[in-house]
């Protein structure tokens, strides 16, 4: 589950001693040309170049933070936790597509980005029968306890700027949350790697 992908070419490290939940986390910062966001424009730079500037535009004119789109997909079931969050504003609608871990099952919800409404109805996946990756990084997710949500508030304040995806990703054994923020007109990506997620 890596909606946020490497979407940022360059490496810009930045050591930050950001705090996540009293805990030390460790943030790395990407800036650079953004290659796509929800983009069908098979590699041609120009238009992937404007179908993310259309993109960001409409992330911008919404509503709803994508802190609100994780609290309203969570509310859906007492006790969830976002695994997975991304605006897609390609669609007539702009919308989140919100992905919750609860009860042994991936839940998918789709909120509306200008009015918090959910869109359709849920989808729910038995963990059983995503693959062995896919099963050790929500089980990961789920012995930490840092958010989704608390990464995505760090990534705001180390990026200066909004969050527009973020989810889990696994790098040298290492999950990580990954970020994708909208600071000006550059996307950067944060790569936080909370405490006590190291796996074998």
């Amino acid at each position: 589950m890596t909606t946020a992908k490497r979407r940022i070419s360059g490496l810009l490290a930045i050591a930050l001693s950001a705090l996540l939940l009293a805990a030390p986390a460790r943030a790395i910062v990407s800036t650079g040309t953004p290659t796509t966001l929800h983009s069908d424009t098979d590699g041609d730079a120009e238009a992937d170049r404007q179908a993310v500037s259309r993109e960001i535009e409409r992330f911008r004119s919404s509503s709803i933070s994508i802190n609100q789109a994780m609290a309203i997909a969570e509310a859906r079931h007492v006790g969830a936790t976002t695994a997975d969050v991304s605006f897609d504003g390609a669609s007539g609608v702009p919308v989140y597509r919100v992905k919750t871990l609860h009860n042994d099952r991936i839940w998918g919800h789709t909120i509306n980005a200008a009015t918090g409404e959910l869109v359709g109805g849920e989808a729910a996946l038995p963990l059983a029968e995503l693959d062995l990756d896919d099963r050790s990084n929500l089980a990961a997710l789920g012995a930490i306890k840092h958010r989704l949500a608390d990464a995505v508030h760090v990534a705001e304040r180390a990026a200066s700027g909004k969050a527009i995806s973020g989810g889990l990703v696994r790098e040298r054994g290492r999950l990580n949350f990954a970020i994708v923020v909208i600071s000006g007109d550059n996307l950067k990506e944060v790569i936080l790697e909370p405490p006590g997620a190291r796996t074998k």
